[in-house]
């Protein structure tokens, strides 16, 4: 039972050392296991450096060149390099003093004696009676001793836990793609911040009026920290970021966060409820074009989705309050949240462009799969039309699709502040729009991040939705 326990436990130290190395071998997961580990590292770098001293690596190393020295290899590398350069010089006609030809020589000999040299080391070590120099084998050596392994956990949980999402692919995939979506909005915040700092409107004259006196508008900037220095309200900004309180807006004394939360969730309601109206009625449309390429329905339904594609929001939100609202008095004309029936026409504007995108998009894609071989070798094989159209032809039609559609979210939820205008909704879009112009730093700040933050996160869904309907993309997760 012990030799067993000992076995599972050798066992175990072996696939965590396994991890460890392949992390070593990564200069960005080197650096996060190293900095995540740090106790651990400094130990392991003690007893790396200890290893690697005269009676290990450093003896290993001079009798290896010792022996390559006695062998006449350098003697024989210089004598060829020599005869090589003599032979060129003579071929080119040039004239060259037999020093130089010594120096240039001993250099071609000394670079191939290392490189010779490097390889037997190398050699020697793999078969050193199973001793190994390296700062990874060095921790695997150090994680079989039960004690070393209780403190390095105790110590060095933080690097364990990233280990174990290492491990994992599929763990690995959605946090590296967090961490990009991480990057990217604090990437916007800081362009953002960055162009309405060197913008040449001044929020105080704006706000006090072109009367305000010279102390007013220094009042005004120092309330609000405007006449600090750049990086100043750059980390003021950020810090506020992360901590979810950017403050009070410039005009109207109103939190920002406060405001946030009552007008985001307006335009972020609206545009998913379009997103899934639009697919709902764009895929089917766009698979039976693809099914009966060139037909009537085919003709009709891509020109109504080029339609679609060309109309201005705007003015396609225009004509619908003229119609339906002020000759018909079907629909209200502007937006409110007691009424339903007011959201029809401000969904049914921000879907018109994705529902034929992707419409254009579903046709398009399934038309390239259903003319692949194993279609063809689906069909051959006896399977039903049906079947060979929803598991093979649509399954694999779908990346690109998904593709669209996180795309055209995304330009959906930055860009409804002309349908928000038209209907008169007080969503961020128009928040954002009045915003600008003042500039009202922190409320733009504001709007402009929970936006990137949003899309950020359905740019990760989409990546997960890759992987959940594209195997390959699976095998690929699991061989990186």
């Amino acid at each position: 039972m012990i030799g067993h326990a000992t076995t599972t436990g050798n066992g175990m130290a072996d696939r965590i050392a396994a991890v460890y190395r392949k992390m070593l071998l990564h200069p960005t997961y080197r650096l996060l296991l190293l900095l995540a580990g740090a106790p651990v590292s400094a130990i392991v770098y003690i007893f790396y450096q200890y290893r690697r001293s005269a009676q290990g690596y450093r003896g290993v190393i001079d009798h290896t060149r010792n022996e390559l020295l006695q062998s006449g290899y350098r003697e024989k590398v210089l004598a060829e390099a020599k005869d090589q350069l003599q032979r060129k010089h003579r071929f080119f006609g040039n004239t060259v003093s037999d020093k130089h030809i010594e120096s240039e020589a001993a250099r071609i000999a000394d670079k191939k004696f290392e490189e010779r040299l490097s390889e037997r080391l190398q050699a020697k070590l793999s078969s050193e009676d199973g001793r190994q120099y390296s700062f990874g084998d060095t921790f695997q050596q150090l994680i079989q001793q039960p004690v070393f392994f209780a403190l390095s956990l105790i110590i060095g949980f933080p690097m364990y836990l990233l280990m174990a999402v290492y491990a994992n692919p599929y763990l690995k995939y959605i946090a590296e793609r967090l961490i990009m979506a991480i990057f990217v909005i604090f990437g916007v915040a800081f362009v953002v911040f960055t162009i309405l700092y060197i913008s040449p409107m001044n929020p105080a004259t704006n706000i006090l009026g072109e009367t305000a006196t010279a102390e007013q508008i220094a009042a005004f900037n120092h309330l609000y920290g405007l006449d600090q220095p750049y990086l100043a309200q750059l980390w003021n900004t950020i810090r506020g970021i992360l901590t979810f309180d950017l403050g009070k807006s410039f005009a109207g004394n109103e939190y920002v966060s406060t405001a946030i939360a009552n007008k985001f969730p307006v335009t972020l309601t609206l545009t998913v409820i379009s997103t899934l109206i639009a697919v709902l009625i764009a895929l089917p449309i766009g698979i039976i074009s693809a099914t009966r390429p060139n037909s009537f329905f085919d003709y009709t339904f891509m020109f109504i989705a080029l339609l679609g594609l060309s109309i201005p929001n705007f003015w396609q939100g225009l004509i619908f309050i003229l119609n339906f609202s002020i000759k018909l008095s079907w629909l209200p004309a502007t937006y409110n949240p007691a009424n339903w029936l007011s959201a029809i026409m401000p969904i049914v504007v921000l879907g018109t462009g994705l529902t034929a995108a992707v419409a254009r998009m579903t046709r398009s894609s399934t038309l390239e799969v259903i003319h692949e071989d194993y279609i063809t070798t689906a069909k051959a094989k006896g399977l039903a039309r049906r079947h060979v159209l929803w598991k093979h032809a649509v399954g694999n039609a779908l990346i690109p699709i998904i593709t669209v559609i996180g795309l055209q979210f995304g330009a959906m939820l930055g860009g409804a502040a002309v349908t928000e205008k038209v209907f008169n909704i007080s969503g961020i879009g128009s928040y954002i729009v009045d915003k600008q112009f003042i500039p009202d730093i922190p409320a733009i700040m504001g709007g402009v991040v929970y936006t990137a933050i949003t899309i950020s996160i359905v740019n990760v869904i989409v990546d997960l939705l890759y992987a959940f309907f594209d195997p390959r993309i699976r095998s690929k997760m699991k061989q990186y």
